[in-house]
């Protein structure tokens, strides 16, 4: 049999929207953000929410978790499901079904009712895994590491920008009249119709692969077609980057979650001397602002991360990429300790901007590694080590549920066990005695 010719892409033109791997890769990258924005579109408004349905401490650590809960498991289904029908069917399924809790969490009169929406809501997190799956299948081994990277990363900008929007659709809505219970109901609309737009978008101008859709190409033998679950669950390094994502990602999803809340209570009387006003709405939007600047990070960092993994990839193998992941996690770990002892806001800034640079890079370095574990099963590969993610944002959820431990000390307990996981992530043999080489 003729061998198939790839057509995956050597170099990635940003300015390139024609050719099938550039545009699915704008595409991906733009939908995957706004599925972010969607996500964590509540977060910057839970200071309403907590006084308009009476929120304890308690209920609002269990609305974090159940954010994040379903993720792991629609990770797992996504990641299998590109393997089977193609990223192109499976995300627009995804945004589809995605978008009805979003819309309607505006419903939500208790604190019963809103757990089951956001737990819903968490669903559409699972996009990250086709935006990575879709990106390897489109960009060849030399670039992939830094095509995830950047369409992760600008992606994840929704996260920080949904910190900074909503605040001012909220209080745009209130300028119209309505209350602010009303208005963070009607602020979910947006995100949700987005998304129903992005379902169309989607579906009509991206292709699984640069051969086609898979319906289109099944009789044909590529990388991306089949996979074994089975093979993926067998392999340590699997195992190694579902820690690894679960330390960094884990962090950053629980940080969009609650960082909003931290900078308007823990921090409350600094932001309120900072800002020069004790205002709910001035409150709210600086404590949004703030938080966002952790998710503007993305715009750069966790691509630096990506293209610092390929370079070093390509000249140390996987052993050199599983190190440099170490070394930032261990860095992450530092500075999050460092971030937890802050007791003003200008020290909270620059601890925290420290923090998310090794963060986000460990997040880009993690996925550079991803495609080269299992390449007939990238889907699966991908959905375990996304989960992994969510399985860290989870454990770290129930530390800021307690209400024995204080939100700085639940910073400083993950600080410490995030350098901990990069010390293991140090010792596993990603290359298996193999040097990992970028150009086949």
């Amino acid at each position: 049999m003729t061998k198939i010719t790839t057509g995956k892409a050597q170099k990635i033109n940003l300015l390139s929207f024609k050719a099938p791997q550039m545009r699915t890769f704008h595409i991906t990258w733009i939908t995957f953000f706004f599925c972010f924005f969607a996500w964590f579109g509540l977060a910057p408004m839970m200071k309403v929410i907590k006084d308009d349905l009476h929120l304890t401490k308690p209920q609002i650590g269990n609305i974090i978790i159940a954010s994040i809960s379903a993720t792991i498991f629609a990770r797992l289904l996504m990641g299998w499901l590109c393997d089977k029908i193609g990223a192109r069917k499976t995300y627009t399924i995804l945004l589809l079904v995605g978008a009805i809790p979003v819309i309607l969490v505006g419903l939500a009169t208790t604190y019963q009712s809103f757990l089951v929406f956001r737990l819903a809501i968490g669903i559409i997190g699972a996009s990250f895994v086709i935006t990575q799956y879709h990106t390897s299948a489109m960009f060849a081994p030399n670039v992939v590491g830094s095509a995830n990277a950047i369409a992760g990363g600008w992606g994840n900008l929704g996260g920080g920008v949904t910190n900074m929007v909503m605040p001012l659709v909220f209080g745009a809505i209130m300028w119209m009249g309505y209350t602010s219970q009303q208005s963070w109901r009607l602020a979910m609309i947006v995100p949700g119709v987005i998304l129903l737009i992005l379902a169309y978008v989607y579906y009509k101008y991206t292709q699984d692969t640069p051969e086609g859709n898979f319906e289109d190409i099944k009789h044909e033998k590529t990388e991306v077609e089949k996979g074994s679950f089975k093979d993926a669950l067998m392999d340590i390094r699997t195992w190694a980057l579902f820690l690894a994502y679960g330390a960094c990602f884990g962090m950053e999803i629980t940080f969009d979650n609650i960082a909003s809340l931290y900078f308007s209570e823990n921090l409350g009387e600094s932001l309120t001397q900072f800002i020069g006003s004790t205002e709910k709405t001035d409150v709210l939007k600086w404590a949004g602002m703030l938080a966002g600047i952790f998710g503007l990070m993305n715009l750069f960092a966790r691509a630096v991360g990506g293209i610092v993994a390929d370079a070093v990839g390509g000249k140390y193998g996987l052993k050199g990429k599983g190190l440099l992941l170490a070394c930032f996690l261990i860095f992450e770990g530092f500075g999050i300790v460092a971030f937890s002892r802050t007791q003003d806001i200008w020290t909270a800034i620059i601890t925290m901007l420290g923090f998310a640079m090794f963060l986000k890079m460990a997040n880009g370095t993690t996925f550079s590694i991803v495609p080269f574990v299992n390449k007939k099963a990238v889907g699966s590969v991908s959905g375990i080590v996304g989960a992994g993610g969510n399985v860290g944002g989870l454990l770290m959820g129930f530390l800021f549920k307690s209400e024995n431990i204080t939100y700085g000390q639940a910073f400083s307990y993950i600080g410490f066990a995030v350098v901990i996981v990069g010390i293991i992530i140090a010792i596993v043999p990603f290359n298996k005695g193999k040097k990992h080489q970028v150009n086949n």
